[in-house]
């Protein structure tokens, strides 16, 4: 028991500690102004990606090494697609709008 204990809070740490830097590159690069736009905006958006998996894996526990997890994990999928599915159309919608105003 004292060891399940001890294995959660570390893995709450390291991913505490991988949020953080995660968070603190982006930051720096657009204060400090190192790189050009463009490279910055990759910068920030790799690091928004892989803060999205240190979230799943150390705080939502999203594995698939149990069949609870195997389920959690395809609920996550079929909402990611409902949501790229959402924004996508209204984004088809709104410029189809904006291109029919024009006329």
């Amino acid at each position: 028991m004292k060891q399940d204990l001890d294995s959660g809070a570390s893995d709450y740490v390291k991913g505490f500690v991988a949020s953080l830097i995660l968070t603190v590159i982006p930051f720096y690069v657009v204060s400090a102004k190192v790189l050009p736009i463009t490279s910055t905006y990759v910068v920030a958006l790799g690091c928004a990606i892989v803060q999205i998996f240190v979230h799943f894996k150390y705080f939502l526990h999203m594995e698939a090494k149990t069949s609870d997890g195997k389920w959690n994990l395809v609920s996550l999928m079929f909402t990611a697609i409902v949501v790229l599915i959402l924004i996508a159309g209204s984004i088809w919608i709104i410029y189809n709008m904006n291109v029919n105003m024009k006329l």
